[in-house]
């Protein structure tokens, strides 16, 4: 009888009791981790101090790193490694003061059987808030029970109280009471407009080519073939290699010629001469030929959307994408030809980008686009990372801010948009933004999202505000100054609420003319959303 030597499977330790585990997930960009260490030690800090007063003890999973000087575990390797140290049943805290790639940790989260708790700093120097949506997200998507918690200083009598009852029950309880299920619709001509589109698109189906999944960690961004196919959705897998190639065939002249069409409608560009840390007409220049070159490939495969990752990938080759993808988003935009030059491709309509390939924007941005246009609307609209916010004059108004990407109608037209260089902490290679603020008006705020396992929507009413000139720039400088701004009252929701809830990092933004208008868009979209199979959740004041 042959013998073999049989593998030894390790035995996590076992947990002490009022101890509470602590790790953090980080960027897989060193350049993020380093600079975004001193905020997430801060609130490190705070949070084991709360939990001392309520006498538990903190483990800090894994030790701060000599080589790198921070403590996040920065790729997935990493994270399975750490959790072999943590006890099954331990409490377990996920703290997130800066954007995370949620895949570093999701392995021993889908397996730990201790109650858990994602906290975030309620603040926007960092996109810790966005870090923390998107891994909830990931979580509500693979089913693992989770808590949530936030603060701006962990000393509020709110978080506290919440902290207190997970080390107690291992539970937060939170208000969803605005949240409800979509009624009965009314017989309207937006909601029969609604469903005729979803049976369209049902029996006709749609193509969302997707420049490689998965951008930046996001794992709630990935939608199983099984549910959007339902939908009447199918993916066409696309590679930013070849993105990148057909970009080297867009020649001179056809960069040139979009360039110069946006500087004709009145864009401006910051350029510089010092291309590590300004914007160079030459990193325009390659945004243009990504621009093109998105269209071209969107024809070749007859698609109905595109979605470019960017991050990681094309980062180290070209510049950001989120010009390219914002021309995309808006109706009045470069015309492109075909490569034989016979003819104008998806003349006169803006095409659906989904920014950081996120597929729940592919569907929502394709849904949008249809009742939008169906409707004789302006269809522009981008998605947005809920970065921060604060109260002014008396109610709370959200910063929306997406990394470029804005169709410049959200502003106002191409005039009121200005380039300004990307961050070379998250984009080595530049490239410009489409800089500026949103302009006041009624929108449709939603979300696609996977919950128990299936498809849902939620979908809200919201405006976005005037804040003073000063206090726009106030809010610009506390998060990312380069970046489009939106101010956005949601419409009865709170803070917290919206929060507690939300299941992403991204909500989607379009505009109506006005709040007669928005409401009867927002119905005919529930109605498109519940006919293609989407469970439609309606959030805050939705008059249908």
């Amino acid at each position: 009888m042959t013998s073999y030597a049989l593998p030894v499977v390790s035995t996590p330790p076992e947990a002490p009791a009022r101890t509470a585990y602590l790790i953090a997930s980080g960027d897989l960009r060193e350049s993020a981790n380093a600079a975004g260490w001193p905020t997430q030690a801060a609130m490190e800090a705070d949070v084991t101090a709360a939990l001392e007063k309520l006498g538990w003890s903190v483990v800090r999973a894994n030790d701060i790193d000599p080589a790198t000087g921070h403590g996040f575990i920065s790729s997935q390797r990493m994270g399975m490694e750490v959790f072999r140290s943590i006890p099954r049943e331990a409490p377990l805290i996920v703290a997130e003061a800066v954007w995370q790639y949620s895949h570093h940790v999701l392995a021993g989260l889908r397996t730990h059987r201790g109650p858990i708790l994602t906290v975030a700093n309620f603040a926007g120097d960092w996109p810790g808030l966005v870090g923390l949506l998107g891994l909830n997200a990931g979580l509500t998507k693979m089913g693992t029970p989770y808590s949530t918690l936030w603060s701006v200083d962990f000393a509020d009598e709110w978080f506290l109280a919440g902290l207190e009852e997970w080390t107690r029950t291992g539970t937060v309880t939170h208000d969803a009471s605005h949240v409800r299920a979509l009624p009965e619709l009314p017989a309207t001509p937006e909601v029969e407009l609604g469903r005729a589109l979803g049976d369209q698109l049902l029996a006709e189906k749609a193509i969302i080519g997707v420049f490689d999944e998965g951008c930046m960690g996001m794992y709630n961004a990935i939608f199983d073939d099984e549910l959007l196919n339902a939908t009447g959705i199918y993916k066409e897998r696309l590679s930013q290699s070849a993105l990148y190639a057909e970009m080297l065939q867009v020649t001179e002249a056809e960069a040139d010629a979009a360039f110069d069409w946006l500087v004709e409608r009145g864009m401006t560009f910051r350029f510089g001469d010092d291309a590590a840390t300004e914007l160079t007409r030459e990193q325009v220049q390659w945004q243009m030929k990504m621009y093109i070159a998105a269209l071209r490939i969107a024809d070749d495969f007859g698609l109905d959307a595109v979605g470019i990752q960017y991050q990681q990938g094309l980062k180290d080759l070209v510049p950001a994408s989120d010009l390219a993808e914002g021309i995309l988003n808006s109706t009045e935009r470069p015309p492109v030809l075909s490569r034989d030059g016979s003819r104008e491709l998806f003349a006169g309509r803006a095409f659906p980008h989904f920014n950081e390939a996120d597929e729940g924007v592919a569907v929502d941005a394709l849904v949008t686009d249809r009742v939008w246009t169906a409707m004789g609307l302006v269809p522009d609209n981008t998605l947005h990372d809920v970065r921060w916010g604060e109260e002014y004059d008396g109610e709370f108004v959200w910063v929306y801010e997406i990394s470029g990407s804005v169709p410049a109608s959200h502003l106002g037209g191409w005039d009121k948009a200005e380039g300004w260089r990307q961050g070379d902490v998250f984009f080595p290679a530049g490239g410009a933004t489409i800089n500026g603020v949103s302009k006041p008006g009624e929108i449709v705020v939603s979300r696609v999202f996977i919950a128990d396992g299936i498809l849902q929507a939620d979908i809200f009413r919201a405006s976005v505000v005037e804040l003073p000139e000063e206090e726009t720039q106030r809010r610009k400088n506390a998060t990312n100054p380069e970046w489009p701004i939106a101010h956005v009252v949601l419409h009865d929701v709170t803070r917290d609420q919206f929060m507690a809830r939300h299941k992403a990092n991204h909500a989607q933004v379009v505009y109506a003319p006005d709040a007669e208008t928005a409401d009867r868009a927002l119905a005919a979209k529930a109605a498109m959303f519940d006919r293609i199979g989407i469970r439609v959740n309606l959030v805050g004041r939705v008059d249908l």
